[in-house]
């Protein structure tokens, strides 16, 4: 028996994840592309994101605003008048949606359950971040001495935390593949 035999679904994960995160990977790189990063002009999920941001600052009672950064393709975010985080592309996940979809398709079984767990995924994971960027901005504010500790460690452990988690559930629930193997 052929090492490619022996270790089939190995090799299939590998190929369907490796492809469709190139793919997903340049889509995202091709749609970045359209907006000018050297006149400062951020994406529109970036956008996006720290306009909701905002309004979950705003609806947990803070006195919250954005403006575009002079000097960056990004977002100042204010807490009581006080500038206390940017919102950069980096912040708004897609990234983080990215490699989440690969690791489902790798695992991917017919087209509508993939398709809707990718989507069901992706809404979770947007409105996590929504919550995180506005969490942490406040938390910026009121303890600053522990901006390294939210940003680097605490926060990022939430999230892949959660993508972790619905891995599991798709892989051990929904995809099949938990009962199969």
């Amino acid at each position: 028996m052929s090492i490619w035999q022996k270790n089939r679904p190995f090799f299939l994960f590998l190929i369907k994840f490796g492809l469709s995160y190139l793919i997903l990977s340049v889509l995202y790189w091709l749609y970045l592309n359209q907006y000018n990063a050297e006149a400062n002009e951020a994406d529109g999920m970036t956008t996006i994101v720290a306009e909701q941001s905002q309004d979950v600052a705003l609806w947990l009672g803070q006195e919250a605003y954005i403006t575009e950064h002079p000097e960056q393709p990004s977002y100042r975010f204010f807490i009581n008048n006080k500038a206390v985080a940017r919102v950069v592309e980096g912040c708004n996940a897609v990234s983080v949606m990215i490699l989440f979809a690969a690791f489902v398709i790798a695992f991917s079984t017919t087209f509508k359950r993939t398709s809707l767990f990718i989507l069901a995924g992706i809404v979770i994971i947007h409105i996590l971040n929504v919550v995180r960027v506005a969490l942490l901005s406040m938390g910026f504010y009121y303890y600053p001495e522990y901006k390294e500790l939210m940003h680097d460690i605490l926060f990022p452990l939430f999230i892949y935390g959660v993508v972790f988690a619905l891995w599991v559930l798709w892989v051990m629930k929904i995809s099949g593949y938990g009962k199969k193997h």
